[in-house]
């Protein structure tokens, strides 16, 4: 559909109506007093309406320009408003990042980055999803979740990924555990124990089950959480082990211990193949990437 008007002409009828005078109008727009006349001219000839009542001295709106006057002005508010959005991404004043993120990584890992990106950005708002790491993948291919942190593995080949860091999958156990003292310990040992493992979607069960699968040992499951806290308090008791990335386990009252075959996990940043990343998150993957040696 073809509008018989544009924005520019709005602004001056609207600055017109305002100023309640042609003269008054073009000295505050800049141009000149034929300019604004013709422009009303071609309005109302355009819309086939009279806009303005013309006195000698004064100008007044007729109803018809009663009616233009306040859908105009919303549109040129709206119109306004739709500028400074775009020039506030442009500058990344404002934008948001949805970021998934697993919870050993969102509370151990993180921090120091989504602080350090939000203090150069302040204006654009991270939203950040903990869930595991496989619910991470569908949420990003369905939308809902523009980046997330996930295994470099067969099963996140299908997405573009920057590399973030390279850690090791250790057993941790009570400082009074026999394995304390260890510098290593085989899978069948740290199978013959009661396990505290977190549920079926996060990176830390399957890595356990990928083990299990390589070795033919069974685990002897006694706790189910994906709570970080009430794992190690039921680790630090004796009532179980369970394993962590090794920064995980620096803590009073734990201790952390290499398996016989050091396991090692590599982390990615990624986001779903061919997707169109908006200047925000483009700035959150440049800083992260930039400064993942805090990692």
């Amino acid at each position: 559909m073809s509008l018989p008007f544009d924005l520019r002409a709005l602004r001056v009828f609207v600055t017109v109506a305002d100023r309640a005078g042609f003269s008054a109008a073009a000295r505050e727009l800049h141009v000149a007093q034929s300019a604004v006349s013709q422009t009303i001219a071609n309005l109302e000839r355009q819309l086939e309406l009279t806009l303005f009542h013309r006195h000698e001295r004064r100008i007044a709106l007729t109803p018809e320009g009663e009616t233009l006057y306040s859908h105009a002005s919303e549109l040129l508010e709206r119109a306004e408003a739709t500028h400074l959005a775009m020039q506030e991404l442009h500058g990344l004043v404002k934008g948001e990042v949805r970021i998934g993120i697993p919870s050993m990584l969102g509370s151990y890992y993180f921090p120091p980055l989504l602080m350090g990106f939000k203090a150069r950005h302040p204006g654009i708002r991270l939203t950040v999803v903990e869930a595991g790491a496989r619910r991470l993948q569908s949420m990003i291919a369905a939308g809902e979740l523009d980046l997330g942190v996930v295994i470099d593995d067969e099963q996140s080949r299908h997405m573009e990924r920057r590399h973030l860091t390279r850690e090791e999958m250790v057993i941790c156990v009570p400082r009074s555990h026999p394995f304390a003292q260890r510098s290593c310990v085989s899978a069948a040992e740290f199978f013959d124990e009661p396990l505290v493992l977190f549920q079926d979607g996060y990176f830390h069960r399957e890595f356990i089950e990928a083990l299990s699968r390589q070795t033919g040992l069974v685990a002897n499951i006694a706790f189910q959480s994906n709570l970080i806290p009430l794992t190690k308090a039921i680790v630090r008791q004796g009532f179980g082990i369970t394993t962590f990335l090794r920064r995980v386990v620096d803590e009073p009252g734990l201790t952390a211990v290499s398996f016989e075959s050091p396991a090692w996990l590599d982390l990615s940043l990624a986001w779903a193949r061919d997707a169109y990343l908006s200047r925000a998150e483009s700035a959150f993957v440049e800083y992260v990437i930039g400064h993942r040696e805090v990692l």
